[in-house]
């Protein structure tokens, strides 16, 4: 515990410096880790999970016990897929459409069940604790967690992620972090595009296992696919401890650093068909950086109440420097052609938040009864700074705008689940949610000048859920449910002027059966949702960033089979079909003019997405093949078909479908040795992953190997 402390102590002092000199953190993240290793010694001593939050759980009937829909991307599944983000590591959820931006997805691109994949009405959760820079202050790309510290991925549909937060239209998806196991573990891994990767897994506990510490520490580089390089560390701290036989508490600290070479410019259409591969632009950086210490309290008050609490903070940044091009030039030369003035789009994130959560077992109306009831408080802020400077001087400048907005909200929540028989349940749920935005100017001071806007915001959200269980092993699941998704600051307070917006709001039904035997298990869902108010995003209609959307529906069906085929053969495969995914109703801009017509299609939502996965295992050996399909898509809310170039704007036109195909395998020479490979896009299919800018490209055929050792 000495050891422990003084690294702790280490990183208190440094704080300051770490968050100016990326390479210095490195170096006293490894110092405070080398400190600790001679306390650890030989594997061995009590492994037990940390104070966690999640949203479907552990337990054998953790996903009988929910009324919804769920999926859970496994440890073991995580480990065979050798995945090089968590975008990729959900491709083969069912419901679930990525629109790919690189291949290492540090932004977030995440669609379910018809809902755009270049929006954000899904929460996102790590270890319970929200991740998206702002729920209401925007922007929910900006961050997405790195798969190297995750050990499992909850996917949580229907009413029961109502107890969650806003935003939760389409579900949660809650990332678990990995729990400390005692002793050290090295991975090192290298690919195409010179990617290199070494993550250091160590941990350590006291004989009776009433405290223990974790480590979990990733740096990666790489030239990227088409020179779109990066260079990242991402360092996770974690501790626990037993205060009294039915007390526990945990805390983790998390320090990400991502410098990326890449930008929101893609290829030019007479590039792209040429087959060209290089950076469209070289000289843009998108740098990215989240701190953050979580706080999490379980405390068992009887055999009946549990008491969860959870307290996070967090700091994120985006630093988005781009130069402007010359467009004449552009055209004429078939490429983007960059002058020598840039902008720094930069924002900078802070949060916090306490949600705590009683879970009473109960027997009032003369039945059993599981309640759950909460709090959670929270408040965002994020400080919207341009910066214009030149090409010898590209971090620094005259600031264009500086602007702050901020939120504070208030949500309680209760469920309760009435167990009417051993067969049927019934589960009934209320969220009720306020929040205040604000947003204020700051380069408009003084008397008599306006620099300041706000508008407040209350949405009741009721849900009921009820499964049933039939002779023969099947269960029934099926819900409704109101989930809304608040307008951002940017939205709701546009030109320091209250736009007067409604939240975003869907009501939501879900029917559906699972069930299965020791060799077969399968699940299939009919689902709808019915917007009566969506903002469509500011990239598609600038119009509608100060209207209110209108009505949308979105409404398809998700089937998931798997088979133990023997002989250390299984199949998983599941689809994924939304024939609509539409405007409901004719839509006008302010001017009068039809701007999407009833029936279009909501941009980035394909109609077909379809996985199949075979998999071996035999012994020391595991190996797997995979397909993903993801239909064609529209990117804008007119439908265009043909690709069209704009050179101030954004691209649009219809992406065709594609298929990808990976091979992984992996092969335990030893209890303490494992290697790897993955062969990804197998086929080296060349096809357009979304539109922006400019066309992004798919990433070409990746080749990865690997190894992992545990002393």
């Amino acid at each position: 515990m000495k050891a422990l402390l003084a690294c702790v102590a280490v990183r208190a002092r440094s704080a300051a410096l770490v968050a100016s000199r990326p390479s210095l953190r490195l170096t006293l993240v490894a110092s405070g880790v080398l400190a600790v290793l001679p306390a650890l010694g030989q594997e061995g001593g009590p492994d037990r999970s940390l104070p966690t939050i999640v949203v479907i759980g552990n337990a054998e009937d953790a996903i009988a016990r929910q009324p919804a829909s769920v999926s859970v991307v496994t440890a073991a599944e995580l480990r065979l897929q050798q995945p090089r983000s968590t975008e990729e590591a959900l491709r083969a959820v069912p419901g679930i459409a990525i629109k790919p931006e690189e291949e290492s997805a540090i932004v977030a691109n995440i669609g379910i069940r018809g809902l755009s994949s270049a929006d954000y009405k899904t929460l996102i959760l790590e270890d319970g604790a929200p991740v998206a820079p702002g729920l209401f202050v925007g922007n929910g790309r900006y961050y997405n967690p790195r798969v190297q510290r995750m050990e499992s991925i909850e996917v949580l549909k229907g009413a029961a992620s109502l107890r969650y937060g806003p935003s939760t239209i389409g579900g949660v998806i809650n990332y678990v972090t990995r729990q400390p196991r005692d002793g050290v573990e090295l991975g090192l891994r290298s690919g195409s595009f010179d990617t290199h990767e070494a993550t250091l897994e160590l941990g350590a506990s006291t004989d009776s296992g009433d405290a223990q510490f974790g480590a979990f520490v990733t740096h990666a580089t790489s030239d990227g696919f088409m020179d779109k390089g990066y260079d990242m560390t991402d360092v996770v701290l974690k501790a626990g401890l037993e205060l009294a036989g039915n007390q526990r508490v945990a805390v983790k600290y998390t320090d990400y650093r991502n410098d990326a070479n890449i930008s929101y410019r893609g290829l030019l259409l007479g590039e792209y068909e040429a087959g060209a591969e290089y950076n469209p632009a070289p000289d843009d950086w998108f740098i990215t950086g989240r701190q953050s210490f979580d706080v999490n309290h379980e405390w068992d008050i009887s055999d009946k109440a549990r008491l969860n609490t959870l307290v996070y903070t967090s700091e994120t940044f985006r630093h988005y420097w781009r130069y402007n091009t010359d467009n004449a030039a552009s055209g004429a030369a078939g490429r983007w052609i960059y002058t020598d003035t840039l902008n720094g789009n930069n924002r900078d994130f802070d949060r916090f938040g306490i949600d705590t959560r009683l879970q009473l077992d109960h027997s009032a109306f003369g039945v059993s009864n599981e309640a759950e009831i909460g709090v959670r408080y929270m408040k965002e802020e994020m400080l919207d700074m341009t910066v214009g400077a030149t090409r010898a001087t590209p971090r620094t400048g005259t600031i264009n705008r500086d602007v702050v907005d901020s939120a504070d909200s208030v949500a309680l929540y209760a469920q309760n689940r009435f167990l009417v028989t051993d067969r049927l349940a019934f589960t009934a749920g209320l969220r009720a949610e306020r929040y205040d935005q604000q947003r204020i100017d700051r380069r408009l001071p003084g008397a008599g000048v306006v620099n300041q806007a706000d508008t407040s915001n209350t949405e009741i959200m009721p849900g009921v859920g009820v499964t049933y269980v039939f002779d023969q092993g099947p269960q029934l699941f099926a819900n409704v449910y109101e989930a809304f998704s608040p307008a951002l600051n940017g939205d709701a307070l546009n030109g320091l002027t209250d736009q007067r917006l409604d939240a975003e709001r869907s009501t939501n039904l879900e029917v559906g059966l699972r069930g299965g035997g020791d060799r077969v298990r399968y699940e299939v869902a009919f689902f709808r949702m019915d917007f009566d108010n969506q903002i469509i995003p500011a990239n598609s209609n600038s119009q509608f960033q100060v209207t209110n959307g209108g009505e949308t529906l979105h409404q398809g069906i998700e089937a998931g089979l798997g088979v133990e085929l023997g002989g250390g053969f299984s199949l998983d495969t599941n689809l994924t079909y939304i024939p609509d995914a539409e405007f409901s109703g004719d839509r006008f801009d302010r001017n009068g003019v039809l701007t999407t017509p009833d029936g279009n299609r909501i941009p980035y939502t394909p109609e077909w997405v379809a996985n199949f996965g075979v998999a071996y295992g035999r012994e020391n050996f595991t190996g797997g093949l995979y397909v993903n399909h993801t239909g064609s898509q529209y990117t804008d809310v007119l439908n265009t078909r043909a690709l069209a170039e704009s050179l101030t704007g954004f691209f649009t036109g219809r992406i065709d479908s594609y298929t990808i195909v990976n091979l992984n395998v992996a092969y335990d020479v030893s209890s303490r040795l494992n290697l790897a490979a993955a062969l990804k896009n197998l086929t080296d299919e060349r096809y357009i992953a979304s539109l922006r800018q400019g066309i992004y490209v798919g990433p070409a055929r990746t080749v990865d190997v690997g190894l992992r050792y545990r002393f």
